[in-house]
């Protein structure tokens, strides 16, 4: 099943990009128009996060993102068979202050949101750090499809640690230099242990082992942000939060990241993956020991 299922998708990622976004504006009309994938999820993200909108505005950025997520989706098989040097022009990085870090020793914390394209983000990060980089990913339950993504994901020498696994596997990960890749936006899996805070004004919970792991390691943090150029082509611009993660207080790393995400998507409504529910746990007084934000809780 795995030789068939990647044979085909290898043939399939030889077509011609031009050919591929006719099919992926194709498979987006069909979600949007047709099948309504996910829409209700999508649409009530887009009026919690942008009340001032109108609902013509709403439904704009839906299309968009629909559009984008195809093209995610049509671009990822295609890296089945994108040389290198095309991958090197489509997914621009700089990472000097990055590299500069890694050859102090430091070990570094990159966090971003599931903005698009995060496999070519993968890539231009592999490719241009001169360190060890560490991705933590979801496995996919068909056995065939998971060892095709694995093996493209660390193509390029990423070192990948399936979420499942992670607490069992960080000690010999992490047990000499490394850089780590989280998208740490999120849901947690246990509301009552995550931290509180307001996102886009809705009280929402986000996972604390980010906050944690910066802290207790004394990581230098990076916050990376995805900026569509143009179809088909990324930039993906890092800025450094601290060399010193063990300087930070307790939850300010999570303050600095929701605010880092609330602006990036602002500029680019449409790149981020409305379809999961960022608002899926309601907030219950009974959190009131793990709200951190400054302002007032609800």
């Amino acid at each position: 099943m795995y030789y068939l299922i990647y044979g085909l998708l290898y043939l399939f990622s030889l077509l011609p990009f031009f050919i591929l976004y006719a099919i992926s504006d194709f498979a987006a009309f069909l979600l949007y128009r047709v099948f309504g994938y996910r829409k209700a999820i999508v649409i009530n993200n887009l009026r919690i996060a942008f009340p001032e909108k109108n609902e013509a505005e709403i439904n704009s950025i839906a299309k968009k993102f629909y559009t984008n997520l195809c093209d995610t989706f049509i671009e990822t098989i295609k890296l089945l068979s994108l040389s290198e040097s095309r991958i090197r022009k489509r997914a621009v990085i700089d990472l000097d202050e990055c590299n500069a870090l890694a050859a102090k020793g430091k070990n570094i914390q990159f966090h971003s949101g599931h903005q698009m394209n995060w496999e070519y983000a993968n890539y231009a990060i592999a490719l241009n750090l001169k360190a060890p980089w560490v991705g933590v990913y979801m496995r996919i339950n068909n056995k065939a499809l998971n060892k095709i993504f694995y093996d493209m994901r660390e193509r390029y020498g990423t070192v990948l640690v399936a979420a499942q696994e992670f607490r069992t596997r960080m000690h010999s990960v992490f047990n000499k230099q490394y850089t780590l890749g989280l998208a740490a936006d999120q849901n947690p899996g246990t509301p009552a242990a995550a931290s509180w805070l307001y996102f886009f004004g809705r009280p929402t919970s986000f996972v604390t082992g980010p906050d944690k792991g910066a802290r207790k390691n004394n990581t230098a943090v990076v916050f990376v942000k995805f900026v569509k150029v143009k179809r088909g082509y990324y930039r993906y611009e890092p800025t450094l939060i601290t060399e010193n993660g063990a300087d930070l207080k307790e939850g300010e790393l999570t303050l600095l990241y929701r605010d880092f995400l609330e602006q990036t998507i602002r500029q680019e409504p449409d790149n981020y993956l409305w379809s999961h529910r960022r608002w899926k746990w309601p907030w219950l007084p009974e959190y009131s020991g793990k709200w951190i934000d400054h302002s007032p809780m609800p």
